[in-house]
């Protein structure tokens, strides 16, 4: 006990708790989580910390107060959405102390691997690829069950256009969850930042809707939105300037989109990014009952979904050197 007290008393182990690792060891570790997503395949779901996060909040949800007590189910979705966050915050904290602890490149390549399970820019691309190609093949079945790897809606009984409409609206809207929630989550934070985050959003997904989880899902749903305020903006940033040009589509249309339709949605977040796509391809995006985007454009195609996924990827490599500025500057600021 003599030397585990004096170790948590030395210096070293202090900053350690309470600082980041070395920031370029943080941006090589964001670096290689992005090469290890790009790489290699999603770890077995049984290990995978996602997967984690979701049996959690299932087995929550199974312990939760009947529907129609309003209060209580507040009460049950505002303790959960800190303390999900706040367990898996907690034990990529434990898991960034231990690999700080044997060394930079156990940190970086344990880091790595870590990190690279709180997002996903292949995934996402798979996802959209896959639905293009069972549309281009007639196939209704096999894109309808694409189109559930992507959005959470129902689509029985959508046709071509509208599924095609759900697909290019969740690549666009799971650019900012997917990657550029995460990064700077992780520049500011670190791990914890990036599984807080995570976590927060996963519950967001599984409860944040109105309906059975009105009450709920109601303060995971507004702390998702508040947590993606900026990266939701950011995001349609790197859209409209480096993404945009790059592939000759006119950023300016999209801008013009943007601020006609980024307010047409229920989420303060995902009409910045759905509108900033819709203008970049021409199309009109709508879910049936909720909102029409680019009202006046014509309907997409399956080329347009495959733009849409080469689209996402642009803003990707846009996002990695703003993530390691901000990193830059977290050790400036905080030192």
């Amino acid at each position: 006990m003599g030397l585990l007290s004096a170790r948590l008393r030395s210096p070293g182990y202090r900053s350690l708790v309470f600082r980041s690792g070395d920031w370029r060891l943080d941006m090589a570790v964001l670096v290689a989580a992005v090469a290890v997503d790009a790489t290699t395949r999603e770890l077995p779901p049984s290990i995978h910390p996602v997967v984690w996060m979701g049996k959690l909040i299932s087995w929550l949800e199974m312990h939760t107060p009947p529907a129609e007590r309003h209060f209580a189910a507040l009460v049950a979705g505002s303790g959960r959405a800190v303390l999900v966050p706040a367990l898996f915050g907690g034990m990529a904290w434990l898991g960034a102390a231990g690999l700080r602890g044997m060394g930079p490149v156990p940190y970086v390549v344990g880091g790595a691997v870590l990190l690279s399970t709180a997002f996903a820019v292949k995934g996402l691309g798979q996802a959209g690829q896959a639905t293009r190609r069972a549309v281009d093949s007639g196939d209704r079945v096999a894109a309808r069950r694409g189109l559930r790897s992507l959005v959470s809606r129902d689509s029985s009984g959508l046709p071509d256009s509208f599924i095609l409409m759900a697909a290019i609206e969740s690549v666009a809207e799971n650019m900012t969850d997917g990657f550029v929630g995460p990064w700077p989550a992780f520049a500011l934070f670190g791990l914890p930042g990036a599984f807080a985050y995570r976590a927060l959003n996963t519950l967001d997904s599984m409860i944040g809707y109105r309906g059975k989880y009105e009450y709920l899902g109601k303060a995971p749903a507004r702390l998702d939105d508040l947590a993606n305020l900026v990266p939701a903006r950011l995001c349609a940033l790197l859209m409209l300037i480096p993404a945009g040009p790059a592939f000759g589509l006119p950023a300016r249309r999209g801008w013009s989109v943007v601020r006609r339709g980024r307010k047409l949605t229920s989420s303060p977040n995902a009409g910045w990014t759905i509108s900033a796509m819709a203008g970049l391809l021409g199309v009109a995006l709508e879910k049936v009952g909720h909102y029409r985007i680019g009202d006046g454009l014509r309907d997409p195609t399956t080329e347009d979904l495959r733009m849409a996924v080469r689209l996402c990827y642009t803003p990707a490599v846009s996002a990695v050197p703003v993530a390691a500025a901000v990193i830059a500057a977290r050790e400036w600021v905080w030192g």
